[in-house]
């Protein structure tokens, strides 16, 4: 019974796993200009008066803004509607909502190749995800899976998801520490100016949650297209 469970999850669950990996990637590569406007986004400012007036809950109101790898959407209040800039792998931040005083400058763009890699990388994990996937179910295809026993198949195809594995990985890792720093220096700026200056905060999204998720499920079927688990499962 335990080797029919183990056979069922690494044949039917895994693939699952590594469809929600690439779902998951995709949208937050894609948020907030394509889609999930204003809910998901690498870096985001909001009114808060935390650091001009620390131990404040009052509530404020004031321009926003949500950073993506392709761009930015912004609003300059809270009752207002988002406008997104258009998507591109060399995005503009619309920073013009925000007030004179406002250390936008340190607000920018990370480097060029990152939002390209990480668009490389989401090709590269679809094509692992449909030949991870024919592999995994080639007893069930007839005649056409027959090139799906090929072991220079199943090679090429673990090399392809170890290859989308560290490409976006690494990509998204150098996102991180960018926006981070950004994040940082927005920050300390506006402590900087103590209660004169304006009542924003930058953080870290969601959307890194997304990602470290997403990899963490990537990670079992590489895994187990490594070790060729999948392919076991059916002899």
């Amino acid at each position: 019974m335990l080797a029919d469970i183990s056979k069922g999850t690494i044949l039917y669950f895994t693939p699952v796993l590594m469809l929600t990996a690439l779902l998951l990637s995709l949208f937050s590569y894609l948020a907030p200009t394509v889609m999930l406007h204003g809910q998901v986004a690498l870096l985001t400012v909001t009114p808060s008066s935390a650091l001009t007036q620390p131990g404040s809950t009052k509530a404020v109101d004031g321009p926003s803004i949500f950073l993506g790898p392709l761009g930015s959407c912004s609003r300059p209040n809270n009752e207002a509607g988002l406008t997104c800039m258009p998507s591109s792998i060399s995005p503009i931040y619309n920073t013009s909502v925000f007030t004179s005083n406002t250390p936008s400058s340190v607000i920018s763009a990370p480097p060029e190749g990152a939002p390209a890699f990480i668009a490389i990388s989401l090709v590269f994990s679809a094509i692992f995800f449909v030949m991870f996937t024919a592999i995994s179910f080639r007893h069930l295809m007839g005649k056409a899976g027959a090139i799906w026993e090929n072991p220079m198949v199943q090679r090429v195809s673990a090399w392809i998801g170890i290859f989308a594995f560290l490409i976006g990985l690494g990509s998204t890792l150098i996102i991180f520490m960018w926006f981070g720093k950004a994040a940082d220096d927005f920050n300390q700026s506006i402590q900087g100016q103590g209660s004169n200056g304006p009542q924003l905060i930058a953080s870290i999204g969601n959307a890194f949650t997304m990602i470290w998720v997403a990899y963490a499920f990537f990670a079992i079927p590489v895994v187990v297209s490594l070790a060729k688990f999948h392919v076991l499962a059916t002899k």
